[in-house]
């Protein structure tokens, strides 16, 4: 039986504010239980919701040196789903209203959580083979691990596997203030190893430290290693490319099932998504308050409202959009101006522009299963889970080639026949609003044409099952 620790600063469905949650909390579960014996360590965070802390079981506490103190370390544990969860206890740190508040505070609060991972393990009895490190907020496992941790006969031997969700937020700060409290020596802090410029960085650390280095899709496994995608760590991505892989993240296939979706109003599967797809495209169209139409080209966004996501892209041509017959369904929060401007629209254009700016997971997937396509022209995504949704919705999506958006859609090919949505290559404006306008023209233009490709992007297979087996894979080569 291989032992496996998932680490991670957030969990579903214990704490999510992003799509590094659904990693962490969905893929634990997709592992052979006769092989593997998978559990998950995090923070007890006070903003957690109740019902969730009300399920955790005190497990044991003790006194752990850090930053010239001793701090509390409390362990808590749950199972949920079949999957043991750990929470790592310390209202000095963990308290607030939610996970992420100030970056100085944030680094010190992972550091400390680093720590605390590796001290509980002997005792809560529980030595696993590999420890599966996610983003910044748990780079220091290796390095502790190679450092004041390699002492005993615990932890001789344990291999780790750093996670790049995005590399562009790396927990840094000043090399100093770095070194007084993490514990370590001024060893760490050169350019080979945690330093960046003059400051320490814990991402860094897990990536120069681990014994694999996988990120969330094959093209951002490349994209990292050029400068423009590598965020100042192109140069160690290029030198640990050897032990760099893609893996594609997946989605929760029982959640995100239109034939069982509770949220939506008419449930389908591919044999009858035509019909009923056009049901809750009616309903989403009455709903909002937006012109009724079966023929209207429905177009779908849910994002966060930033400039990574190719917002400044929808801005250029929206008044070109809005004198279309388009309608788009926007839902989401983020940069003030993005928001205004989407309110604006829809305010001179009622029965075109619906601005939703809010998040509801109901009204996501209420998007998901009405519209006829789904626009995301980022400017970099290392993996995107939107894009998957709406596939497994059967609509197709209209993205940049750029990341996991590049290695999951599959573009129209009228020629062949071929494709699951559409794509364009260069960052640019114009090249999106033609590319929606053609994904419009096929839409009006050659329906048959447009029903083959939603029968081909639902029986796309992008569920977590898919994904594990290649996790499995790299486990088994470092535990041997």
């Amino acid at each position: 039986m291989k032992k496996i620790l998932f680490a991670s600063s957030e969990v579903v469905p214990f704490i999510k504010t992003g799509g590094l949650a659904d990693v962490a909390g969905s893929l634990p579960k997709c592992f052979d239980k006769n092989e593997y014996d998978v559990r998950v360590i995090l923070p007890k965070y006070e903003c957690m919701a109740q019902k969730w802390k009300d399920m955790m079981q005190y497990k044991t506490h003790f006194y752990m040196d850090f930053a010239g103190q001793s701090r509390y370390v409390g362990v808590l544990e749950t199972v949920y789903d079949g999957i043991t969860f750990y929470f790592i206890d310390n209202e000095g740190y963990f308290s607030g209203p939610k996970p992420y508040t100030d970056w100085h505070w944030d680094v010190q609060k992972f550091m400390f959580f680093d720590r605390a991972v590796l001290s509980a393990l002997p005792v809560i009895d529980f030595r696993p083979d590999l420890i599966h490190c996610h983003d910044w907020q748990t780079g220091l496992i290796p390095v502790y691990l190679n450092d004041s941790f390699q002492g005993g006969e615990f932890f001789r031997g344990i291999k780790t596997v750093m996670t790049i969700h995005n590399l562009k937020f790396q927990g840094n700060d000043n090399a100093e203030q770095f070194m007084r409290l993490s514990g370590l020596s001024s060893y760490y802090m050169t350019i080979d190893k945690l330093r960046t410029g003059v400051d320490g960085n814990m991402l860094k650390g897990g990536l120069v430290y681990a014994d694999a280095i996988t990120t969330v899709s094959d093209s951002y496994a490349e994209e990292i290693k050029t400068p423009f995608y590598g965020e100042g760590l192109d140069g160690l991505m290029r030198a640990r490319s050897n032990d760099l892989r893609g893996i594609v993240n997946g989605i929760d296939y029982v959640d995100f099932n239109p034939a069982t979706d509770k949220f939506i109003t008419a449930q389908y599967d591919a044999s009858n998504v035509l019909e009923k797809k056009l049901q809750n495209k009616r309903a989403l169209q009455k709903e909002l308050g937006i012109g009724a139409g079966d023929n209207r080209f429905m177009i779908g966004i849910v994002s966060r409202l930033t400039d990574q996501k190719g917002f400044d892209l929808i801005a250029y041509v929206m008044e070109n959009l809005c004198q279309r017959d388009v309608q788009l369904v926007v839902l989401g929060t983020g940069d003030q101006r993005y928001e205004e401007m989407f309110r604006w629209f829809a305010g001179k254009y009622p029965s075109k522009v619906s601005a939703n700016i809010y998040y509801s997971e109901e009204m996501s997937h209420k998007i998901y299963a009405s519209c006829d396509a789904f626009l995301m022209p980022s400017l970099f995504e290392p993996c995107g889970l939107s894009q998957l949704m709406s596939l497994r919705y059967g609509t197709l999506p209209i993205v940049r080639e750029t990341g996991g958006l590049k290695d999951t859609v599959h573009p129209y090919n009228q020629f062949d026949g071929t494709g699951t949505g559409f794509s364009f290559t260069n960052y640019n404006a114009h090249d999106m609003y033609n590319t929606v306008m053609f994904a419009h023209s096929v839409y009006v233009d050659r329906r048959d044409e447009w029903n083959k490709l939603i029968a081909r992007a639902m029986a796309e297979d992008f569920s977590w099952q898919a994904s594990a087996k290649k996790y499995q894979e790299m486990y088994d080569w470092l535990i041997g």
